[in-house]
């Protein structure tokens, strides 16, 4: 099986267009010749900025060489003087390393996906408030480990559903000022480039360069699997309301049952707490990530290729399947 998030028909459930659009190889070339060229125009050769801008690179293109090279970078500067005249090729990628280029052309990327987290947050926030308006008088029996305690009501209920999302913007908007940053470091991480490089890019100059120093995509790898793991939360909740025999709360459409027709499954809320728990288990290997040798990893830095992205989609399609679900409820509460 391909990856669920983009598999003919599992991206029908795991799937999420918009953060898909930013992460796809086609945006990620983009993203590196666009720090490519930032980087010679540093360098004042704004020859070697407009050919790097004009070159026709696919990513089909760099297929063999990152086989080879581990990492695409290599393959995408051959490419790069290959369609570039020679007097040129002093100012193309001089001082960089793959790393500046690919750490650089994801942060971008994270410059676009953060907004669509915060408008997706802000909207499941009204989302919760208008169904605590509608039926927060409701009755409810407050549940204690599974078992019936005290009366409460539906917006007592709501509230352990909303007040987390609050805590994440405020979140998100102090982990944002530490992620937006350009990585200019050089070989070892010792380059002094990085003004230059990141007022066009629209990125923050950071301390130092964070080669080894993996801590904000830790941060954020923490928050995705924070926010994930509220919604599942609000998932198991309704689960357990839409149960039959509970009836505390009932949904429009739900999943049909290949050999039970009578059965209306609670797709949704099964599947936030499916995103909340893989993104709890993801997380350990992020935190793994965290450990470089020395001035640069390998190893470690790969491992984020496979992890971070997969937690970005989690995430998004997460806020938008909890969306969703709210527009299914019909009743809740006694």
């Amino acid at each position: 099986m391909t990856w669920v998030f983009d598999h003919a028909w599992m991206t029908g459930v795991f799937g999420d267009k918009a953060v898909a659009a930013h992460l796809s190889a086609e945006v990620q070339l983009a993203h590196m010749l666009r720090v490519e060229a930032a980087h010679s125009r540093s360098l004042g050769n704004e020859c070697a900025a407009r050919a790097i801008e004009a070159a026709q690179i696919c990513p089909e293109d760099l297929t063999e060489g990152t086989a080879v090279d581990g990492l695409p970078v290599p393959e995408l500067v051959r490419c790069l003087k290959a369609q570039i005249s020679p007097e040129l090729h002093g100012d193309i990628h001089r001082g960089l390393t793959s790393q500046d280029v690919m750490d650089t052309a994801f942060v971008l990327s994270l410059k676009d996906i953060l907004p669509i987290f915060r408008q997706r947050l802000s909207a499941l926030q009204e989302d919760l408030a208008q169904l605590a308006q509608t039926h927060g008088d409701a009755a409810l029996m407050g549940r204690t480990r599974m078992q019936a305690a005290l009366p409460i009501t539906v917006a007592d209920r709501i509230a352990t559903w909303r007040m987390p999302l609050e805590r994440h913007l405020d979140r998100l908007d102090e982990i944002s000022a530490r992620l937006l940053c350009v990585q200019c470091g050089g070989p070892v991480g010792l380059a002094t480039g990085g003004a230059a490089l990141a007022a066009p890019l629209g990125l923050a100059v950071p301390d130092k360069s964070w080669h080894a120093m993996r801590d904000g995509f830790g941060e954020l790898a923490s928050w995705l699997s924070l926010v994930s793991g509220s919604l599942g939360k609000m998932g198991m909740d309704i689960s357990l309301m839409t149960q039959q025999g509970v009836d505390e709360m009932r949904l429009r459409g739900g999943g049909a049952s290949s050999a039970m027709p009578h059965k209306q499954n609670p797709i949704l809320a099964e599947l936030l707490v499916t995103l909340s728990r893989y993104n709890a288990v993801q997380l350990g290997g992020m935190h793994q990530a965290l450990i470089h040798e020395q001035e640069r990893s390998g190893a470690s830095w790969a491992l984020e290729w496979m992890i971070l992205p997969a937690m970005l989609h989690c995430t998004t399609r997460g806020l938008s399947a909890a969306q969703e679900l709210l527009a299914q409820v019909e009743t809740i509460g006694a």
